[in-house]
C-alpha cells in the first residue's frame, strides 16, 4: 500500500465495502481497530459479511476484523488479499490460516 499519498482521516474508511482482489464482497467496513501505542490502524471490523465466505461462528455474530495487513488498496473500495476466500476452503493438513476473529 502506497503509504507517502497525502493523508487522509481513518474515519473515511468506515461504510466502504471491502473487495477480495478477485472482486469477490467481503463485507463492509463498521469500525477501525487501532494500536494506539503505535498510532497504527491493525484491523477492519466488517459487518454485512458475505455469508459464502464467512463460517457459521462469524454469521451469527455482529461480523468479523480483517487484519490490516491484508489490505492492498484503499480507495472508493478497500481491496483486501483473496486470504479472505481461501479461510472458506481449508486445506486437508490443517494448514487454515485463522486470522478471522468474529466480532
Amino acid at each position: 500500500m502506497d503509504h507517502k499519498s497525502a493523508p487522509q482521516e481513518i474515519t473515511t474508511l468506515v461504510g466502504r465495502e471491502v473487495y477480495s482482489k478477485n472482486g469477490v464482497f467481503v463485507g463492509e467496513v463498521e469500525d477501525i481497530r487501532l494500536d494506539l501505542d503505535h498510532e497504527a490502524v491493525t484491523g477492519l471490523a466488517l459487518h454485512q459479511l458475505n455469508n459464502e465466505l464467512f463460517g457459521a461462528d462469524a454469521r451469527s455474530s455482529r461480523g468479523a476484523i480483517v487484519p490490516y495487513r491484508w489490505v492492498q488498496a484503499v480507495g472508493d473500495v478497500v481491496i483486501v488479499n483473496d486470504i479472505v476466500e481461501r479461510l472458506r476452503q481449508p486445506d486437508a493438513e490443517g494448514d487454515e490460516d485463522e486470522e478471522e476473529v468474529p466480532a
